[in-house]
Order: structure tokens, then sequence, then C-alpha cells
């Protein structure tokens, strides 16, 4: 029993020494590279994958609100998100704690793509257009920031100067929005904004449970 409970519990140390935000990176990553290989291969179908509105409304692949959140739609695109992860990501995960931020992270990520499926259903948009990036779940993450430490300095893609997290979430999701119409370039903006959105609620629920811990955060990090 002695040896048991010795095992046990090193193996619980081992797993403690890494945080939830470097696992969801080193997921992301390894998901990336195999569903390309099985989608390169032809073993599997992008449907298989990526949250498709035609789809999920039919019923079918009702599994791709978890997969689209660990496939990207490219190096550059798998990048910049994880980069993103690593900063935003490790901050929250210490405010909430290991168990609670990998929950809030995934159904963040959720939310975001039943958004996208539900705007694409209301404004009649294109039922066949494919979404896949844990970005969802990420400005689920920055909606939480917020609220919860809206005055914290960020770094928003390639401005030189820090700006304040209550402005540059709105901005990037307004730049996001920008570019896609520009460029005609195909970015989830929806399920951005479905993540922002919830990032915001749950953060507002925190503020209002734990209205002391989350004044504190807030001074801290003004």
């Amino acid at each position: 029993m002695e040896r048991h409970y010795s095992i046990s519990t090193r193996k619980k140390s081992i797993l403690s020494n890494f945080s939830v935000t470097s696992m969801l990176i080193f997921i992301n990553i390894l998901a990336f590279i195999l569903f390309s290989i099985l989608i390169s291969a032809k073993f599997i179908s992008i449907d298989f994958v990526a949250i498709k509105p035609a789809n999920i409304l039919a019923g079918n692949y009702l599994w791709t609100f978890i997969t689209s959140m660990f496939m990207h739609a490219g190096f550059f695109h798998l990048f910049a998100n994880m980069l993103s992860l690593l900063f935003v990501g490790s901050l929250v995960e210490k405010i909430l704690g290991r168990k609670r931020y990998i929950y809030f992270y995934l159904l963040s990520g959720i939310l975001a793509c039943l958004f996208f499926v539900l705007s694409s259903l209301i404004f009649a948009g294109d039922m066949n257009t494919f979404a896949v990036g844990a970005s969802g779940a990420i400005f689920g993450i920055i909606g939480l920031l917020v609220i919860l430490t809206p005055n914290i300095p960020v770094y928003v893609m390639f401005i030189p100067i820090p700006i304040k997290m209550k402005y540059a979430a709105p901005g990037i999701l307004i730049l996001l929005w920008l570019i896609s119409i520009a460029g005609n370039i195909p970015i989830g903006n929806t399920a951005h904004l479905g993540g922002l959105l919830a990032g915001l609620a749950y953060g507002a629920y925190l503020r209002n449970k734990y209205k002391r811990k989350t004044e504190y955060l807030r001074r801290y990090f003004s």
C-alpha cells in the first residue's frame, strides 16, 4: 500500500509540473500534425474535423465542436494562436486554477463554435463554410481578462506599444473583421465574437460572486 501511494504521488507531482496551457499548446500542435496527415492522405475529410454549420444543423459530425478547436488552417494560424494562448492563457490559468481554467477554455471554444453556427443560420451565411482554430477559446480568455484585469497592458499584433486590455480586445476583433473584409480572407469572426462574449459573461459572474478577490486583481494589474 505504501509503495502504491508513493508511485501515485510521484505521478501526480510530475503532471502538476506541466501547466494546463503548455499541455493545450502541445495537444494543438499534435492534433494539427495528425489531422493534416490524415486529411492529406485522404483517410478522413475536413468535415470530420472542422465545424461546418450545414453538418451541425443536420445532426452530423457533432464531435467537431471539440476537434475544430484543436485544428488550424495552416502553420501561421497555429503559431499565432499558440503564441497568444501562451501569454494570455498562462495568466488566466494562475487566476482561475488548473481545473476551472480547462473547463472554461473548453466551454468558451464550444460556445464560440455554437455562435458561429447560429449566426450562419440567423444571418443566412454560407452554411458550407468551415471553421477551425483555438481562437474562439482564446477570445474567451481575452473576454475574461477584459472584466477582471481591464487595465493590464498587452501588445497587439505588430503594434510596438502596449494597449490596455479593455481597448485591445475590441480593437483586435474589429481589426480582424476589417482584414477579412478587405482581403476577402475567411476568418471566423463570429466565432471570435462568441468566444469573447462567453469570456465577458463568465468574468461578470466571477466579479459578482468574488467581489473582493476580483477587485484586488483589478487594482493589482492597473
